[in-house]
């Protein structure tokens, strides 16, 4: 069922959400786009501007790791000054109310953790952008550490402890996805009866299976994104409109 109009598709998700016994949200960027923070793939998003740099050619060249630092730092205002939105709070609010046992995100913003998730309750499936780590020994550095080092010796910072790089946590292309994290989200989404994506083009592979897993398992899927995705197709509910309206009545329920 594809929502005519936004009531109709609240008033949907609502009964769903009652009916619901177990909740597993997948959530993109589009659910943090209201907060202030670009999305990748639409015009004036992220990629627009960069191209992504891959893993190996971060391993490989000095010149792309500054590169990196550089894009993460021009960031900082904006990823600081971001505030969880409507879409986060209402998530939170059915977490603490016990309907949704974690939450699966291919966002690196931490704006679940700030809503209320305990971290552990966060599956991060792409890292996390507030924080950095050793990519030899996983050693974790705190982002004023690597920009005191990044601005006194003009250069990305290696680790003082084995030598190798230090990157900020998060998964890039070419980068092998987190097992551990991987594992849970499909032992997630395996065993809920409502599954719902939110503000994800389910395009990025393998992230974008676990939607049709859970269909698979017998959960109703929802899929709440202002364009259409390829699984929308599969979904007992498509909502095409803003996540933040979407999401916001359910904020404190």
């Amino acid at each position: 069922m594809i929502a005519t109009d936004l009531r109709t598709g609240v008033d949907r998700l609502g009964e769903m959400i009652a009916e619901a016994r177990t909740i597993v949200p997948f959530t993109g960027a589009g659910i943090s786009t209201e907060t202030g923070i670009p999305d990748f793939r639409s015009p004036g998003g992220l990629w627009s501007r960069n191209q992504p740099i891959p893993f190996d050619e971060f391993v490989a060249s000095q010149d792309a790791r500054d590169e990196a630092w550089r894009r993460r730092f021009a960031m900082e205002e904006t990823f600081a000054a971001a505030k969880p939105g409507r879409g986060h709070r209402a998530l939170a609010s059915l977490y603490k109310a016990g309907k949704i046992p974690a939450v699966i995100t291919q966002n690196i913003d931490n704006l679940h953790q700030a809503s209320g998730f305990k971290a552990d309750a966060v599956i991060e499936l792409h890292g996390n952008t507030t924080y950095a780590r050793c990519i030899g020994c996983a050693r974790r550095y705190e982002l004023d550490w690597v920009k005191s080092r990044f601005d006194s010796e003009r250069q990305a910072p290696d680790c003082t402890a084995c030598g190798e790089p230090v990157k900020t946590a998060t998964i890039s292309f070419g980068q092998a996805m987190p097992e551990h994290e991987m594992r849970r989200a499909a032992e997630l989404s395996q065993h809920c009866d409502l599954f719902i994506a939110i503000g994800s083009s389910l395009v990025v592979w393998p992230a974008a299976g676990f939607p049709m897993m859970a269909k698979h398992a017998g959960a109703r899927l929802v899929i709440i994104n202002n364009e259409a995705t390829e699984q929308d197709d599969h979904a007992d509910l498509v909502i095409r409109h803003d996540i933040g309206e979407t999401l916001g009545p359910f904020v404190g329920n």
